[in-house]
């Protein structure tokens, strides 16, 4: 069974970090694009850091660019998400997706697992 598990969300002020993984499971393990997207109330979901292992390839939204770092754990088959130097605007439920895909991808219509989401709230 195909599945993607989030980890690492929680509460942090301003100016803190916070490290999310995602372990991949099952059918997922063909996946060679993996990324993190956030949806924040009211907003459309977003992607904000795809890696593309078939040619070492990596996004990060404009928006994190400089503060989030997007690496993959061989190894341990996991995509993590280093996040500091976080802003109030950086509250979101996050998702971890995974696509078996020809070309690196921002489109989340693409991808075709998903985890369940993780919350994190940037907050003084």
């Amino acid at each position: 069974q195909a599945q993607l598990v989030e980890s690492g969300g929680g509460s942090v002020q301003p100016g803190g970090s916070l490290r999310l993984s995602c372990a991949a499971s099952g059918y997922t393990y063909s996946s060679n694009c993996m990324g993190w997207f956030r949806q924040a109330p009211g907003k459309e979901r977003e992607a904000v850091a795809i890696i593309y292992l078939g040619g070492a390839y990596t996004y990060v939204a404009d928006s994190v660019k400089g503060r989030f770092t997007i690496s993959h754990d061989n190894a341990k088959n996991t995509v993590n998400l280093q996040m500091s130097s976080l802003k109030p605007e950086d509250t979101a439920i996050y998702y971890c997706a995974a696509v078996h895909s020809p070309v690196p991808t921002q489109d989340e219509s693409w991808y075709d697992y998903w985890g369940q989401g993780t919350q994190v709230t940037v907050s003084s």
